[in-house]
């Protein structure tokens, strides 16, 4: 039999619901009864067995990702990445002892990848009571530190694609400290996710040493970057270098002081925020900001959209929406650090 994703499945799509509405409560079973069907289709599809076990092992990964993080959605998190070979005496791993315990005092808690080095400072700073772990299966370096060690916060994934998406899509913002080939994966990844939309804005911020690690990324992403159009100059936005931890919490405060959070729907951006935008405010923004909003349309406040009743705390947040054609999310940032500053 064929299956489809309408309701067509006759038969089947009874079962379905019979089996939904048995197991008893089952939230948006329209996704649900989505998700069935997909694993129905791929059994159908997909004969080769390692195929399947990916596919089944992901789904696994992402169910007990969600159900960790999930009592915690209220909570600001900031990811922490960095070498693993950071050294309990190194003036880096005190350095982030130092920023995480800030974080922790100002309310955040902590996503690390619960390893030693950097990962262990993190959690060490913040306390295994305002961290995270998102462990990874390794042959070597990589076992839960002694802080995150039997966490309830522990998750232990073999797959580091489901790990990246743990790291980005639960933190509130992402601070970078030196390291390897691993670290640079992991920071380069969030530039892209941030710089092509597929996270949400977030403060990116690249936490220096003594040597200038991250200026001289710096300068090779000026001269050989920029330089050649690889990028554009509004993609500066994306990220601060600091060497002071007190700068980086600051960054990070100040990015969420009006700014709240967006929503896409199609063309049109929804802004909210955590107070409304006078008009000379808006008026500022439209003069400043022409190029970001789309041709023969103007900021306006606005209210909820329809699309947006599946976050009913967030209802009472005042708005502002404008066409927005997906191009520039550096300069959707720029926009986000103006709305800071009133």
């Amino acid at each position: 039999m064929e299956l489809s994703f309408s309701r067509a499945n006759n038969s089947i799509d009874q079962l379905i619901n019979q089996l939904i509405e048995t197991a008893g409560g089952i939230h948006q079973p329209q996704v649900i009864r989505e998700m069935l069907l997909s694993s129905l289709k791929i059994g159908q599809e997909t004969d080769y067995l390692a195929d399947l076990k990916l596919i089944n092992r992901t789904l696994r990964e992402m169910r007990f990702t969600a159900q960790v993080f999930g009592p915690y959605r209220d909570r600001k998190k900031v990811t922490i990445f960095g070498s693993a070979r950071t050294e309990p005496q190194d003036e880096m791993y005190l350095k982030c002892v130092r920023f995480s315990r800030m974080l922790a005092d100002n309310g955040y808690m902590i996503i690390t990848g619960g390893g030693p080095g950097i990962m262990q400072a993190g959690n060490e700073g913040a306390g295994s009571e305002n961290s995270f772990a998102v462990n990874i299966r390794l042959p070597f370096e990589q076992k839960p530190n002694p802080i995150m060690y039997r966490n309830p916060r522990l998750v232990t994934y073999k797959y580091f694609f489901n790990r990246k998406v743990a790291f980005v899509k639960e933190a509130d913002a992402v601070a970078v400290f030196p390291g390897g080939f691993g670290t640079l994966d992991e920071a380069m990844e969030v530039f892209t996710l941030i710089q092509t939309g597929k996270t949400s804005p977030k403060p990116l911020i690249l936490i220096d040493d003594g040597d200038g690690y991250w200026e001289r990324f710096f300068d090779f992403v000026k001269e050989s970057l920029l330089v050649k159009g690889f990028i554009s100059g509004e993609d500066f936005s994306l990220f601060t270098i600091t060497k002071n931890e007190d700068e980086a919490i600051e960054v990070i405060d100040t990015f969420y002081r009006v700014y709240h959070s967006v929503r896409f729907f199609e063309n049109r951006l929804v802004v909210r925020l955590n107070k409304p935008l006078s008009p000379e405010n808006i008026a500022t923004l439209e003069d400043e900001f022409s190029e970001l909003i789309g041709a023969g349309d103007h900021i306006h406040n606005c209210e909820p959209f329809p699309d947006e009743l599946d976050e009913p705390d967030l209802a009472a947040l005042p708005r502002i929406s404008l066409l927005f054609d997906h191009h520039h999310y550096g300069l959707l940032i720029a926009f986000i650090n103006r709305i800071n500053t009133f």
